[in-house]
């Protein structure tokens, strides 16, 4: 906003600089042509009252000359004198440094001395180039009553006029330059003044943006629109700083209380197991899996919550010790189905996450593999490290230098539309197994993002499954040594 004003004074100061300066500079040139035509007009008939007296007293071969002279070198000009047949009287140069292209032979043929030994009353003046420099030239007749005696021609070099016009344009252009110059120094103080409060705004627009905290917004600075502007965002803010606490408060404080009546109703159901009859027991067992559902339902409201209320620091995290460590851990449920669990990939050192949710990535997607998998199938976590060409432009192509982690199954797959409707919350794809909540990819999506991170779901490369491949920025510009190929396997 302040370049856009700065830009605005200064065409506006421009605009009116060239509209007083230019006609300004015309009016300039044109007064001091006239001036310079006055001065030699006037010279002009002095020297033809001068040469009239010379002639009618029979004098002129001898004061004429010197009075040219003179003449001449007081304007710095040209001085000549001729009688009325155009026979040559005085001049104050050689005759032929007085001729240009259109003027030759008697100096009668001349036209400003031919309108002269007329007895115009008028001055025949004109522009005419001599000798390569510009001239304005002055004819005068020479009378004596009613009689005509002759014609004097003056004529004055035009780059003094030239000159002292170039100065007054120069000037101009200066004294021009000279406002600019103040008017982008008063205007920039304006505009940063005049745009304070929208930079105000903005600060507090992005901040709130980010997550932050909702600040307040004075409102007793600028014009009136944005003092306007000023207070419906900060009842804007307020309102929505309120709805999203109103909504942490609600799914956390709902989704805590709830744990507690989920799990005394499971330990009932455990306890009605032995005044079940056999045939009954199938009911009782879907109805504590239910439970165990709405548990991890619950679980999943909860930390979506903590999520919301918790700032997102994102901090290094070692993957690579992560990835063992929860396949460590997953190893004997892999087992216990028969699936085979397979860790590997290059050494791709650390990365910045939210503490806790890689952890909480690979623990939702490893479920979701497990629960889709086959008896005898595969799962992998394969590790891939940015390669030599990204590290060195991180900046192209999207998503380039960042560490993926897949997760691969040979289940059932999803279709396109499935993948994109898989992260939204509660949504379970048809004939997904018994047992699943709908808010694991939810939340994987979320802890993603909160680590500067994205995800994506794509078909397997062979056999059918699903790829979920998960990319994580590296923590800082660390060199990362050599590739190391991981390779654990989990077999039952």
């Amino acid at each position: 906003m302040t370049r856009r004003l700065l830009l605005s004074y200064l065409a506006l100061t421009a605009l009116v600089l060239l509209c007083l300066e230019i006609p300004l500079g015309f009016v300039y040139s044109r007064g001091e042509l006239e001036r310079v035509i006055n001065a030699a007009q006037d010279e002009a008939e002095s020297v033809s009252a001068f040469a009239s007296l010379s002639i009618d007293a029979g004098r002129a071969a001898q004061d004429l000359p010197d009075r040219a002279a003179h003449c001449a070198e007081r304007i710095g000009g040209r001085v000549l004198i001729v009688d009325q047949s155009g026979d040559l009287l005085a001049t104050s140069h050689e005759l032929s440094a007085e001729l240009s292209g259109a003027e030759s032979g008697n100096p009668a043929s001349w036209p400003g001395i031919e309108a002269a030994l007329r007895g115009t009353a008028t001055a025949d003046v004109r522009t005419s180039t001599i000798g390569g420099v510009e001239y304005i030239a002055v004819a005068a007749p020479v009378t004596h009553g009613a009689e005509r005696l002759g014609a004097v021609r003056i004529t004055v070099p035009s780059r003094m006029v030239t000159e002292r016009v170039q100065h007054v344009w120069l000037l101009l252009i200066l004294g021009g330059l000279a406002v600019l110059a103040a008017v982008a120094v008063i205007g920039f103080a304006i505009a940063r003044w005049t745009g304070r409060p929208i930079r105000e705004l903005e600060r507090a627009t992005q901040e709130l943006a980010d997550g932050g905290p909702a600040t307040t917004v004075a409102i007793t600075n600028g014009p009136p629109e944005v003092r306007s502007l000023a207070a419906t965002f900060n009842r804007t803010a307020a309102r929505l700083e309120h709805l999203l606490a109103s909504q942490r408060a609600f799914a956390g404080e709902a989704s805590h209380q709830l744990k507690t009546p989920l799990a005394a109703l499971r330990l009932r159901l455990e306890n009605l197991e032995s005044d079940i009859a056999l045939h009954a027991r199938g009911n009782l067992d879907a109805a504590v899996t239910e439970t165990d559902r709405l548990a991890r339902m619950v679980e999943g409201l909860l930390a979506m919550a903590r999520l919301d209320e918790s700032a997102v620091v994102r901090e290094p995290v070692d993957l690579d010790l992560v990835c063992a460590e929860r396949h460590r851990a997953w190893a004997p449920m892999f087992e216990q189905r028969g699936v085979r669990l397979v860790l590997l990939g290059d050494y791709s050192g650390p990365v910045l996450a939210v503490p806790g949710a890689v952890e909480q990535i690979l623990d939702n997607l490893l479920s979701n593999a497990l629960r889709v998998s086959p008896p005898h199938s595969t799962v992998s976590m394969d590790l891939r490290r940015p390669t030599a060409h990204e590290r060195r432009f991180p900046h192209r192509p999207l998503g380039a230098a960042r560490v993926e982690l897949h997760v691969t199954d040979e289940g059932p797959g999803m279709t396109e539309e499935q993948r994109r409707r898989a992260f939204d919350r509660f949504w379970r794809a048809p004939g997904a197994p018994k047992g699943g909540t709908g808010l694991g990819l939810a939340l994987v999506q979320r802890l993603t993002h909160a680590s500067g991170g994205d995800i994506a779901l794509r078909p397997a490369a062979a056999g059918g499954g699903l790829d979920a491949m998960v990319r994580l920025a590296p923590a800082g510009a660390t060199t990362v040594p050599p590739a190391r190929r991981l390779e654990t396997t989990a077999a039952p």
